[in-house]
């Protein structure tokens, strides 16, 4: 479940995730409580690995570290929203997993974001530095699979093997929605322009590890970079080459 709009606006990053918090915190105990009122064994719930890791330290973060404890202001009610998913599902009655969804790309989930890079409209922010964890619309619905067929009850980061900083992904995709290279803003005007949020997206934020989604849930992302991704995937669902299990 989701209420996302069709084209994000961090800029309004509390408003456009306003609905979807309601379906994290309220939407989801009504779901838990029927799902246990039924005998339910088994509970799936989406969450995302990316901007709530904690911002300091290394690059990539597990499942084992901790979650962002000071989140910019407009991010702090999604958060905290997250943070009521993850534990209601992973201390339910029941067997609950969380996936940890990285940013979707593919059919269906690329084409806002190829429109506003062939308008100019998402600039490479200061230095780059913030490091995004991706995934292909087609590994998340198999991520999905093997987690209602298998797997011990907790949280999984479903990500490709490849987190990288926007400075390295950001003129990739560009170059793959045959767009121009994206324009360069000092971090201090985005700051003023964008607000704390997105620049904290372009220059803070930390990628996520997939170790353990691919050994618990036997899980093997059949996009395990963006690279090839982004140039092969962007409305394709599967690679040309499929590997036979």
């Amino acid at each position: 479940m989701t209420a996302l709009p069709a084209e994000m606006n961090f800029r309004k990053f509390g408003q456009t995730f306003a609905a979807t918090n309601e379906l994290r915190t309220r939407g989801l105990d009504h779901l838990l409580t029927a799902a246990t009122a039924q005998g339910v064994r088994r509970f799936i719930a989406q969450s995302y690995a990316g901007w709530p890791n904690i911002r300091s330290g290394g690059p990539v973060k597990t499942e084992a570290d901790l979650l962002d404890p000071e989140p910019p202001a407009a991010m702090r009610a999604t958060l905290d929203a997250i943070r009521y998913l993850e534990h209601a599902v992973t201390t339910a009655p029941l067997d609950g997993l969380v996936l940890r969804y990285g940013s979707l790309y593919g059919p269906g989930a690329s084409e806002a974001l190829v429109r506003q890079l062939r308008r100019r409209m998402v600039p490479l922010v200061g230095d780059g530095a913030g490091v995004w964890s991706f995934l292909h619309v087609t590994d998340a619905a198999a991520a999905t699979v093997a987690a209602v067929c298998g797997g011990a009850p907790g949280i999984y980061n479903v990500t490709d093997d490849e987190p990288a900083p926007v400075a390295q992904w950001l003129p990739v995709l560009a170059r793959s929605a045959g767009a121009r290279p994206p324009l360069h803003l000092p971090a201090w005007l985005a700051r003023l322009a964008a607000g704390e949020a997105v620049l904290s997206l372009m220059t803070r934020v930390r990628g996520s590890d997939n170790a353990k989604a691919k050994r618990e849930l036997g899980w093997q992302p059949c996009w395990p970079s963006w690279r090839d991704g982004f140039a092969s995937g962007l409305d394709h669902a599967y690679p040309a080459v499929q590997r036979v299990t």
